[in-house]
C-alpha cells in the first residue's frame, strides 16, 4: 500500500508538518497496522483517505487519523494534507471540492493544487469553549513550567472533537522559552481528559501570533502544526473582534509552519453556537 508524504501547513513555502497520507482503495487496514504507518513513515500523524463511489456533484471522502498510540477524532493539518493530495491527483491546475467525513462529523473541504503544491481549506465545525476549572489550571500550568502570574488573561478549554486548554503567555519570547515536563503534562492531561495544551502569544492588531501545541497524551510531545487548536483559538478571539489569524508554529522543532483561520459571517449548521471558522494551510506533496 503506497504512502505519500505531504508537508502540511508550510510557511513561506518551506517547513510544514510531515504527514503520511494513504489513499485506500482495497480492504481497510487494521488499527494496529494504521498506527504502524506513522511509525514506519517517521511522522507524528497518518491520515487514511477513502473516496466513496457515489453519485453527486462532489465526491464524499472518509478520513481517519492515527498517531503511534491510536486513533484521533480529528486532525486539522492531516485534513489539509489529504485535501492537497486529492486535488493534485483529481484536479491539477483546477479547484477541488469534496464533502469530508470523519467519525464525528461531515464538513466541506476545498483545495487547489499545481505542480505538487497547493492550498487546502475546510470548516472544522462548531467549537465548544469554557473557562478552565481550578483543577485544570492547577495541574496543567505547572507541568508547562508556568507560574500563575506568567499566564495571560482568559485561558480557555476548547474542543473540536476533543478538548484542549488554550494558554496565553506574554510574548513570543516567553513562548519560545517554554520547557514543559512531558511526563508531568501527560499525567495531567490523562487525568483531566484533555488532548493537550495549546500555548500562544498575544495577537497583533492584524491577527498575527505564534503558538506551540503539546500533546504527549497522544504520543506527540510537540506538534509542528495544530490546525484544530488554531480553530479553537479563532473562535475564542472572535469575541475580541479578531476575524483573521495567521499563526506561526514549529520553530522550536526546526520546521516552520503557518495556519490561517478566518471567522466567516453567515449561518452555520442548524442550531450551531458560535462563529463559523475556516481553517487553511498550504502543503507540498513529497
Amino acid at each position: 500500500m503506497p504512502v505519500t508524504l505531504v508537508h502540511a501547513c508550510l510557511r513561506d513555502g518551506t517547513g510544514g508538518s510531515p504527514t503520511a497520507v494513504v489513499l485506500e482503495t482495497g480492504a481497510p487496514l487494521g488499527e494496529e497496522a494504521r498506527r504502524g504507518v506513522a511509525v514506519a513513515s517517521g511522522t507524528s500523524h497518518a491520515v487514511f483517505v477513502r473516496v466513496r463511489e457515489e453519485d453527486g456533484p462532489e465526491p464524499t471522502v472518509d478520513l481517519r487519523f492515527f498517531t503511534a498510540e491510536g486513533e484521533l477524532p480529528a486532525c486539522g493539518h492531516g485534513t489539509v494534507a489529504a485535501l492537497v493530495l486529492l486535488a493534485s491527483r483529481a484536479a491539477p491546475d483546477g479547484p477541488y471540492r469534496a464533502t469530508l467525513r470523519t467519525a464525528r462529523s461531515a464538513f466541506p473541504g476545498r483545495a487547489r493544487a499545481e505542480g505538487g503544491r497547493g492550498t487546502g481549506l475546510f470548516d472544522p465545525g462548531p467549537v465548544d469553549l469554557r473557562p478552565p476549572t481550578a483543577a485544570e489550571r492547577g495541574l496543567v500550568l505547572p507541568a508547562l513550567g508556568l507560574a500563575p502570574d506568567e499566564v495571560g488573561p482568559e485561558p480557555r478549554v476548547a474542543g473540536v472533537g476533543r478538548e484542549r486548554i488554550l494558554v496565553p503567555v506574554s510574548s513570543r519570547a516567553a513562548l519560545a522559552a517554554l520547557a514543559p515536563d512531558p511526563g508531568r503534562l501527560r499525567a495531567a492531561c490523562d487525568r483531566l481528559g484533555l488532548l493537550g495544551a495549546y500555548v500562544h502569544s498575544p495577537p497583533s492588531a492584524a491577527g498575527a501570533l505564534a503558538a506551540r501545541m503539546f500533546a504527549p497524551s497522544i504520543g506527540v510531545p510537540e506538534d509542528v502544526a495544530n490546525a484544530n487548536g488554531t480553530a479553537c483559538l479563532a473562535a475564542h478571539l472572535a469575541g475580541r473582534g479578531f476575524t483573521d489569524l495567521a499563526v506561526d508554529m514549529g520553530d522550536a522543532l526546526g520546521s516552520p509552519a503557518r495556519i490561517t483561520a478566518t471567522v466567516v459571517d453567515g449561518p452555520g449548521d442548524a442550531g450551531r453556537l458560535g462563529p463559523r471558522i475556516l481553517i487553511g494551510g498550504t502543503a507540498r506533496v513529497a
